[in-house]
């Protein structure tokens, strides 16, 4: 079978043989044009997981701010969470860092969609822009808001 047609039918099988084939030095039968494929989509995956990571935090610290009578030790857990994933994740993939202006910009919007499902809020209500800076976001002591 193929390179190609392996690549098709049986990813899994592929994979494994192609790096069977990279680690013998056997390059020029190695589906190089695929393997660069897939890296570049592991680079794309890793930028996506950020921009989820930042999401689901700007989510909570909407939440956090504008209803104030809900905060809880879930929603501060939550936001706790978020925090250290975003810290690990950076940390393994420290060249993102040079993304995170446009990955915030991404991940906020998708927060002010998740913030108006979750509290029933007008989207309206929340600002167009991130009103945090990532240091204001991820900082252990920044609860936005009166603190609870």
């Amino acid at each position: 079978m193929s390179n190609s047609t392996l690549y098709e039918q049986d990813f899994y099988a592929w994979a494994n043989e192609q790096a069977e084939l990279l680690r013998a030095g056997k390059l020029s039968e190695a589906d190089i044009a695929h393997i660069a494929e897939e890296i570049e989509s592991m680079g794309k995956s890793e930028k996506r997981e950020l921009v989820n990571r930042l999401a689901v935090l700007l989510t909570h610290l909407l939440k956090w701010q504008f209803q104030p009578g809900l905060r809880g030790n879930s929603w501060r857990l939550s936001i706790e969470e978020q925090r250290e994933r975003l810290s690990d994740h950076l940390s393994d993939n420290p060249s993102l860092k040079a993304t995170l202006t446009e990955s915030i910009a991404s991940g906020y919007r998708l927060a002010r969609i998740g913030a108006t499902r979750e509290t029933g809020l007008d989207r309206e209500t929340f600002p167009t822009a991130c009103p945090w800076s990532f240091d204001q976001m991820t900082a252990d002591d920044f609860w936005p808001g009166a603190a609870s």
